[in-house]
Formats: structure tokens, sequence, C-alpha cells
């Protein structure tokens, strides 16, 4: 199991405290001592906060599930995170470029596998675009369908003049301002 030394994993609290205060619009009804109660049962959740952070995700709660009592998690930066670009939207996405002698800095199932995190929906990245102005310079891909994936695209999305559009491309492209958002649930 991944874990965090002592020090990471204060500093990461003090990190996500800080964000949580400062970003109530995003968690109006929610309280940071229950919040940090849940995270210290869950070091492995924390490891994935981290990883979070340290590719630029800037993660912060977005919701809280009652049903399941968990609180969500969303990449809360300004711009797609910056340690997750140029990437291909999966293995055989990545696979294809690198027959043709291409080679992206990974692929987003993949990443966010490693990350232990979820990428996100077009539903949950409508609901963060609802709560702040997100990817106005970037993009982020999107959990693509299997339909669309079977033949050969995937989708991302960004924000433009004051609107949240989703489009489409090959699942092999990549480009340095398109990454992916993650959730993780705790």
């Amino acid at each position: 199991m991944n874990k965090l030394s002592p020090e990471q994993h204060q500093e990461l609290l003090q990190t996500l405290s800080t964000r949580f205060g400062e970003n109530m619009n995003r968690h109006e009804k929610l309280e940071w001592q229950k919040v940090q109660v849940k995270l210290e049962t869950h070091p492995e959740k924390m490891w994935s906060l981290n990883e979070m952070e340290r590719t630029g995700g800037e993660p912060d709660i977005v919701g809280y599930d009652e049903k399941t009592d968990e609180y969500i998690f969303y990449d809360c930066s300004e711009q797609s995170p910056e340690g997750r670009r140029n990437v291909c939207y999966d293995q055989e996405a990545q696979a294809e470029r690198e027959r043709k002698g291409v080679h992206p800095a990974g692929n987003v199932m993949e990443m966010a596998d490693a990350l232990g995190v979820e990428v996100l929906t077009e539903e949950q990245y409508r609901l963060l675009q609802k709560l702040g102005e997100f990817d106005t310079k970037t993009q982020s891909w999107i959990k693509t369908p299997s339909d669309i994936r079977k033949l050969g695209g995937a989708i991302f999305a960004d924000r433009r003049y004051g609107h949240v559009f989703v489009y489409h491309n090959s699942a092999p492209s990549f480009y340095s301002v398109r990454g992916f958002r993650g959730s993780l649930r705790v």
C-alpha cells in the first residue's frame, strides 16, 4: 500500500484544510473536523489525494454522499492539472501513437488508476463547472461512453464564452493543453 510519511500527511491535511476554508461555496454545509476524521481513518485515500495535489489537481470537496457516508473530492485546479497533460485517452490509443513513433506522456486511464482516482464523467464535469469557472484556457478528457470508444473516439470538455462544451476527438490525440480531472470518494 502506498503511504505518506507523517510529515507529508500533516502537510497535506493543512493544504486541504486551507483550501476547504477558502472555497466554502463548494461545500457550504460541511464541517472540516468531520472531513479530517474521515481522512485520518483512510491513509490510502490520503495517498491518492496527495497524488492529485502533486500533479496539480488541487483537490477539494464538492459534495457528500449520505447513502455511502463519503466525501467527494474533485480536482478543482483552475486549469486542467498540469502534471497530467499531453496524454492520450487509454493504453490502446497510446500504443497506436507509439507505433507511429510519437510518444505522449502517458494515457488518462492508466494515470487515473495509478493515482487511485476515477476520471470525471460528463455529468460530474458539468457539476464542477457550477462551482466555478474551470478549464477556460485548457481542456480535460472526460470518461468516454464505450460505444464512442469502440469507434475510436473519446470526449473532452472545457469552458469557453461562458458555456461548457463537450467535444470529441480520436482517442490517440494528445495536446499540451489537455489533461484530465479525477474524483475520489473518502
